[in-house]
Formats: structure tokens, C-alpha cells, sequence
């Protein structure tokens, strides 16, 4: 839906949006951000400190970040960054998740799939990953 029209190389929508679903369903977490933006920091620095991975799909250095953003409008409800995925579900952007992390929220969510990524890949999955912050 809407004008978004173009005749550029790169991902259709459903290409789009079955590129999404894949990294969704094979990362515990996934952070969908933009290397510049603050919201996005945020979000990246709470996984930080509770020492949790994440797989960071960054849109603004994506071949297809715009059509990726799109598609992340069509399937969330909106637009903004970052989109932040647990357990195969969007549960908003960096405040959304500052918030969940404040009220203990957070944690169990990452819980609940940890097994199946632990089992899978203890180092995690995916080529932009942060470390691991243990204190």
C-alpha cells in the first residue's frame, strides 16, 4: 500500500518481508536500528547491561534499509526505529524496552526463548553482535 514505488534493484516487499520473518524467527533477540539514532543506543545499551545477545540488523547500512523499514511499518504498526523483536514478537522501541527493563520485565521475556538459542549457538547467531557485558 502507499506511493512507495520504485524501479531500483534490491528486495521486493515480499522479499522484504520474508527477510525479516527469517531473522525474527532464528534470533532470540533481534534489534532492528539505525547507527545513529539515540532510541536505537538506548535499546542496544539495555541488552548491554543485562549481558543478553542480539542479532542488529542496522537499516541505515542495508542495501534494502528503507524497503526493510517499510515492511517494519506494515508488520508492527510503525515506522520508527528501533523495532526490537523477542521470542518472534515486537515489543516496541528503545523506551518500550527501557521501560519493560525497569519494571523486570525484560529478563523473562528473554528467558522463555533462551534454550532454544543456547542450544543452537552459545555465542549466538547472526554478524552484529555486541558483547557479552559480565559484572
Amino acid at each position: 500500500m502507499g506511493n512507495f514505488t520504485s524501479t531500483a534493484p534490491g528486495l521486493s516487499s515480499s522479499a522484504c518481508t520474508q527477510f525479516v520473518q527469517d531473522v525474527v524467527s532464528s534470533n532470540c533477540v533481534v534489534i532492528f536500528s539505525k547507527t545513529t539514532c539515540p532510541y536505537c543506543k538506548m535499546a542496544k545499551n539495555v541488552f548491554n547491561e543485562i549481558g543478553a545477545t542480539y542479532k542488529v540488523v542496522e537499516l541505515d547500512q542495508h542495501n534494502d534499509g528503507g524497503r526493510l523499514q517499510e515492511t517494519l511499518a506494515q508488520m508492527t504498526g510503525a515506522r520508527t526505529v528501533p523495532r526490537v523483536f523477542i521470542n518472534g514478537q515486537c515489543i516496541g522501541g528503545g523506551t518500550d524496552t527501557k521501560q519493560l527493563h525497569q519494571q523486570g520485565k525484560l529478563l523473562p521475556l528473554i528467558e522463555q526463548c533462551r534454550l532454544c538459542c543456547l542450544s543452537t549457538s552459545p555465542e549466538g547467531s547472526g554478524n552484529a553482535q555486541y558483547q557479552h557485558n559480565q559484572s
